[in-house]
C-alpha cells in the first residue's frame, strides 16, 4: 500500500491525492483501533477468525488492484462491518470531514485498510500458532502505539460510543487479564507466555507515516504566503506561544483531544474555565495549524484536526459564543487584502458550522485586511507572515 496505490486511489475516487494521504493517516490507526475495541469486548474469538481467514484467502496480494475491481472493494466492506458493525458508517463520515473527502470514497479507502490489518494479523497469528487469548495479550502489548498514533482531532471513540481512547485500551488490557488468569485457574494448564514482536504496528502504520512525510514535504515546500502563525493582534491580546508537546486534553463533557500544550486549545480551555478572566473585544487567540492554499480561502486538509478541535471545544462549552478574524501582511493592494481576510474568516466559520456548530455560538467573522499588521511591508517574508493569520475572540462563556 506505497504511493503508487494512493495515487490509483485517487484517480479512481476522483479526490486529490493530498487529502487521499491524510485519510490514510486516520484511517490505518482508525482500523486498527475499531480491532482493539471489537476484540476487548468479547469477540476476541470473532477478530481472529476473520484475521486468519483473510490471511488464508489471499486478498493481501491483491491490495494493490482494489481500486477498479468492484468485488474487491465489497469483500474488503464486508470486513469493514464485521469490525466496527452499525457505526461503520459513522467512522466513514469522521475519516471524510478529517480529510476534505466524500463519505462514499473514505468507505472505499476503509474498504482496503481493512483487509490489509486483518491480513497482516492473521500471517502473524498463523505463523505464532496464535489462539484467542494470545491475540489479546498480543493486543493489549500494541495498544499504546495504535491509539497514541490517531491524529489530533480524530474522535474514534466518540463515534464508537466509548467516553475515550484510554477507554479502548483498557477493555483490551482487561480482556487480557482476565484470559490470563481463566488459564491460570484451570488445573493442569501451563500458562505460556505469549510471544509479542513489535513489528506489526510498525508494519501496518507505513501508510500513516507515508502520508505524514510526504505532507511534511509538501508542506515545506509552500510558499509561506498561505500559511497563519500564532501571534497577538490587538492590544489586550493573549500571546499564542509556539506550541510545546503534543498532550491529550480532557473536555467537560468528557470527549478527549489531541492538541498542543500552549497551543490555541490550550489556551482557550483555560480562558473558558476560569471565570476570573473576562470576556471583552481585547482578546485574541491566534490559530498555529491553521493554512490555506496560496493566496485563497480553500482550508487545507491538515488544517482540519484544529478546526474540529475548536468544534469540539465549543461543544464541550454551550454556552460560549466566539467571532473569528481574519488579517493580513502589509504588502498588496488593501482592497484585496480585505476581501481575502474576510473570505477565509468567513471558510473558518462555514467549517464550524459543518462541523455541528450551531450559529447560536458563532458571532460572526470579520475581515481586517493589514490593519493590524505590525510588520513593515519591506521586512522579509520570515517576518511578515507574523501577521498572516487566523484568531478567535470570545464574546460570551
Amino acid at each position: 500500500m506505497g504511493s503508487d496505490v494512493v495515487s490509483r486511489a485517487s484517480v479512481t475516487l476522483h479526490e486529490d491525492e493530498t487529502r487521499v494521504q491524510n485519510a490514510m493517516s486516520g484511517i490505518v490507526p482508525s482500523v486498527l483501533a475499531g480491532i482493539l475495541n471489537k476484540a476487548g469486548s468479547g469477540d476476541a474469538d470473532g477478530i481472529l477468525n476473520m484475521a486468519k481467514n483473510t490471511a488464508n484467502s489471499g486478498i493481501l496480494s491483491n491490495i494493490g488492484n482494489f481500486f477498479g475491481n468492484s468485488s474487491l472493494l465489497d469483500r474488503g466492506a464486508d470486513l469493514l462491518k464485521g469490525i466496527f458493525g452499525n457505526r461503520m458508517n459513522d467512522v466513514a463520515n469522521m475519516i471524510a470531514n478529517f480529510a476534505g473527502i466524500r463519505s462514499a470514497s473514505a468507505t472505499s479507502l476503509m474498504s482496503v485498510a481493512a483487509p490489509a490489518a486483518l491480513g497482516t494479523l492473521g500471517d502473524h497469528a498463523n505463523a505464532t500458532n496464535m489462539n484467542a487469548d494470545g491475540l489479546l495479550s498480543f493486543l493489549n502489548s500494541q495498544k499504546d502505539s495504535i491509539l497514541n498514533a490517531l491524529p489530533a482531532g480524530l474522535n474514534i471513540a466518540g463515534v464508537l460510543g466509548i467516553s475515550s481512547l484510554s477507554d479502548i485500551g483498557n477493555r483490551v488490557t482487561g480482556a487480557s487479564r482476565g484470559a490470563a488468569a481463566q488459564v491460570r485457574d484451570m488445573p493442569g494448564n501451563v500458562v505460556r507466555k505469549t510471544s509479542r514482536p513489535q513489528w506489526l504496528v510498525p508494519t501496518l502504520l507505513v501508510i500513516a507515516f507515508i502520508g505524514l512525510l510526504w505532507y511534511m514535504n509538501s508542506k515545506n515546500s509552500k510558499p509561506e504566503e498561505n500559511q497563519t502563525v500564532a501571534k497577538t493582534t490587538e492590544p489586550g491580546a493573549i500571546a499564542s506561544p509556539p506550541p510545546g508537546a503534543s498532550i491529550r486534553m480532557k473536555l467537560p463533557d468528557g470527549v478527549e483531544i489531541n492538541a498542543y500544550k500552549g497551543g490555541i486549545e490550550d489556551q482557550l480551555i483555560v480562558f473558558l474555565k476560569d471565570p476570573s478572566m473576562p470576556v471583552d473585544k481585547k482578546t485574541w487567540f491566534d490559530f498555529d495549524n491553521l493554512n490555506f492554499e496560496t493566496g485563497s480561502a480553500t482550508i487545507t486538509a491538515e488544517s482540519m484536526p484544529q478546526i474540529r478541535n475548536i468544534a469540539m471545544i465549543l461543544n464541550a462549552f454551550p454556552n460560549a459564543k466566539i467571532k473569528v478574524g481574519g488579517y493580513t501582511d502589509k504588502t498588496g493592494d488593501e482592497t484585496a487584502n480585505m476581501k481575502l481576510s474576510q473570505a477565509r474568516a468567513d471558510a473558518v466559520v462555514a467549517e464550524l458550522r459543518n462541523n455541528g456548530i450551531a450559529d447560536s455560538q458563532l458571532s460572526g467573522a470579520e475581515g481586517y485586511g493589514s490593519q493590524f499588521a505590525k510588520v513593515p511591508a519591506d521586512a522579509s517574508d520570515e517576518e511578515r507572515k507574523k501577521d498572516r493569520r487566523i484568531a478567535i475572540s470570545v464574546r460570551e462563556k
